[in-house]
């Protein structure tokens, strides 16, 4: 495989400081919920550069194998709490805004709302934001998983 062309982050490094300081932006999330969101809508954008990445960033977090496979079925699983259940619902909603006519429906911002305080709650927001913005820059330019970076 191959990338179609250089990633546009090494084109443009203000790009990069830009994402980077985005994403140090929001405090207030568990790092493993962050990573559970960042890989399911990776596994949703089809972005294999953030799939392989956030696995493996949860497997150095020191998460079981069963939770990681899991991240695509969370709904059919017992190994989700109920706060990542909420953050995997409104990152599945949010990536896939028009796939619906109410796209984040209350039942779904509720659930988030009352598993999160305000600042987790935008720092979820900004993480589900910031992860479509890296799938939809690895994804048109075909980043090769395991060597972008």
């Amino acid at each position: 495989m191959q990338s179609r062309m250089k990633h546009p982050v090494q084109l443009l490094p203000e790009s990069m400081k830009a994402l980077q300081a985005l994403d140090g932006s929001s405090e207030g999330l568990p790092d493993v919920t962050r990573k559970l969101v960042q890989l399911r809508a990776s596994q949703i954008n089809g972005c294999s550069v953030c799939v392989d990445m956030h696995a493996r960033e949860l497997k150095r977090a020191g998460e079981p194998d069963h939770r990681v496979f899991a991240v695509s079925a969370w709904r059919d699983t017992p190994w989700f709490t109920d706060a990542e259940r909420a953050a995997l619902a409104l990152a599945e909603a949010v990536t896939r805004l028009a796939d619906q006519p109410d796209p984040v429906p209350d039942e779904i911002w509720n659930e988030a709302k009352g598993n999160f305080d305000e600042k987790a709650l935008a720092a979820l927001l900004v993480q589900i934001a910031l992860i479509n913005v890296w799938n939809r820059l690895n994804v048109p330019t075909r980043a090769v998983a395991g060597g972008t970076w």
